[in-house]
């Protein structure tokens, strides 16, 4: 059972270091229904093409589960997306998913508490087998290491000064936002 931090982690360099950076959308549909099977497919091709025209950087996986699978208990298929493309998948597949389900979990070593704890839903949630995945694996499941994003970037991260410095000048521009709740100042 996953115990929860009393008080979340607040070092930059190990918030950094822990920050997801590949990620699963598996779209689910109910295979006997031949609405939810073809807006699923059209759906997928939709996101194939994008890729193709450069959106985003979204790969879904070549099989198409027409039956429960692993932990997925109807059909669905996977999209893996880097942290790179996050929020314009999330976005699109937000506004577009129909009356589709989508899990959206992160890739770490600990696949049962992405998909049970770590993970989030649009759409109806449905029901997980966690018993077929691991507790904990030795490394993260690279996916598509050729495309160089994700755990497999290359790119150099902006420094924890620079960061700060940012961080800064932030804070300064929404001291004139009554809304903006100020950093603390600890």
């Amino acid at each position: 059972m996953m115990v929860l931090s009393k008080k979340p982690p607040t070092d930059p360099a190990q918030v950094l270091q822990d920050t997801v950076r590949e990620w699963h959308f598996h779209i689910y549909f109910l295979q006997q229904n031949e609405e939810q099977a073809t807006a699923a497919l059209a759906l997928r091709d939709a996101v194939l093409r994008l890729r193709r025209h450069g959106v985003f950087v979204a790969v879904p996986l070549w099989r198409v589960n027409t039956s429960p699978i692993g932990p997925h208990p109807v059909g669905s298929y996977e999209i893996w997306v880097p942290k790179e493309s996050f929020a314009d998948v999330y976005s699109y597949l937000a506004l577009n998913r129909g009356e589709l389900s989508i899990l959206i979990h992160p890739l770490t070593k600990q696949e049962r508490l992405d998909h049970s704890h770590r993970n989030s839903w649009m759409g109806p949630s449905f029901p997980l087998n966690l018993d077929v995945l691991p507790v904990e694996s030795d490394s993260v499941p690279l996916q598509y290491p050729s495309l160089q994003l994700g755990y497999s970037s290359k790119e150099k991260d902006i420094s924890l000064e620079e960061r700060d410095s940012r961080g800064a000048a932030l804070e300064e521009k929404l001291k004139g936002e009554e809304e903006a709740a100020p950093a603390p100042k600890d």
